[in-house]
């Protein structure tokens, strides 16, 4: 029997109050695969995802003429881009098919966009203006930082 010198609304607000601690929902279960170092190396997020940039090259309007200077000039991008994956800021890169003047993309292991910016401008292509490039933060799997090292594992010859 309820005493009625209880507020009926009070004894509402006890059982809201006392339902959620009764609940019967259990915890979301922990990955079983999880590895804390691996992780942490990769700079993981509690979802496995970390923060990337990702740049889009695209032609310029003004290419290089062919010849010896535009053969030294995509030589020399082989080897930016060699040497910032070495570094561990260049996670990816590779040509795209050239639809709506989209040549390439770059996936950095960077926040910041304006730390990207002074990466690619050391890049020749940029420097020598065949390409313009355009900046879009990215949120991806931490997993990506693995892409160079497993490359290095398949690749059979070096462009």
């Amino acid at each position: 029997m309820i005493n009625p010198r209880i507020p009926v609304s009070a004894l509402a607000l006890v059982l809201v109050a006392t339902a959620g601690a009764h609940a019967d929902t259990p915890p979301a279960p922990a990955n079983p695969n999880y590895d804390a170092r691996l992780a942490q190396a990769l700079g993981a997020d509690e979802y496995g995802m970390r923060s990337y940039v990702l740049v889009l090259l695209r032609s310029s309007g003004h290419p290089v003429p062919k010849g010896p200077k535009r053969d030294a000039m995509f030589k020399g991008h082989m080897a930016n881009m060699q040497d910032l994956a070495k570094a561990g800021k260049l996670v990816m890169a590779g040509p795209l098919d050239g639809k709506n003047g989209l040549r390439g993309l770059f996936v950095f292991a960077l926040k910041d966009i304006g730390a990207t910016r002074a990466l690619v401008n050391t890049d020749p292509v940029i420097v020598q203006g065949e390409m313009v490039a355009e900046y879009h933060t990215f949120y991806s799997s931490a997993a990506l930082m693995k892409v160079n090292a497993l490359h290095q594992r398949i690749m059979q010859k070096s462009p």
